[in-house]
């Protein structure tokens, strides 16, 4: 199976410390957040890798080779052109993620998720899984008894999107997403007609009527998002 990191954002909650380089090379605890991203996933069996880059995507191509890939095999999915949102960074990387499932982890996520049991686990004969979790977060997804992703809301203004029926007194669970997922290569062709650029939480949404889009819920995860200086700056390792 391969891993795709996403790394191609602007970085722009994370100002000043990405005016001169990519949030995938701010240092969390010492390390990149590159080099601790594929390192983790490295120690979880994957060898190899896309990367998509856009925002100083030279300075991520050359970290990369000057550390000969992490003794990984890596593709770089180039969006210098555009940046293509996670949805559409997901499609542009057909060609390179091939014809099985994969791996999405976002490169500002700092976890204790035991990823190769997460891979182990399989999808199901699910569209995608994606690993969720109780925690403060002002958006949400929406999951039923079968913990079928059915919808999203935002909790501050109570914007609720999804299938039209769909309530959040009605779904069993409401879960904060983590920014890894699984996903098998059948949304490629679902993904057939989108714009080249979208989020991958649109699509999620716009298919979970008719294609089974599974939570994972891991018993006790501990989840640091990186993605503000503050963050940084407070990160236990």
């Amino acid at each position: 199976m391969k891993a795709f990191i996403f790394a191609a954002g602007l970085g722009t909650r994370l100002r000043p410390l990405t005016l001169d380089k990519p949030k995938a090379l701010v240092e969390v605890g010492g390390k990149t957040m590159l080099e601790r991203t594929i390192t983790t996933l490295k120690d979880a069996g994957f060898g190899d890798f896309v990367i998509n880059v856009h925002h100083f995507a030279d300075k991520i191509e050359r970290y990369l080779a000057e550390n000969d890939n992490f003794g990984c095999n890596i593709a770089i999915s180039d969006e210098r052109a555009m940046l293509l949102d996670t949805g559409g960074a997901i499609a542009s990387a057909r060609r390179l993620l091939g014809d099985e499932p994969f791996l999405v982890h976002n490169v500002d996520i700092v976890s204790n998720l035991d990823i190769r049991s997460f891979v182990a686990e399989g999808l199901d004969g699910a569209l995608a899984k994606l690993v969720v979790s109780d925690r403060q977060s002002s958006r949400k997804l929406l999951f039923d008894e079968e913990d079928c992703l059915c919808g999203w809301v935002n909790i501050k203004t109570g914007e609720v999107r999804g299938p039209a029926s769909v309530t959040p007194e009605i779904c069993r669970r409401i879960l904060a997403f983590s920014g890894i997922h699984m996903l098998s290569p059948e949304v490629f062709d679902l993904m057939a007609g989108w714009p080249d650029k979208f989020s991958i939480i649109d699509f999620y949404l716009a298919t979970c009527a008719c294609h089974r889009i599974l939570a994972h819920v891991p018993a006790s995860l501990h989840l640091q998002d990186m993605g503000t200086p503050a963050a940084v700056a407070a990160f236990k390792g």
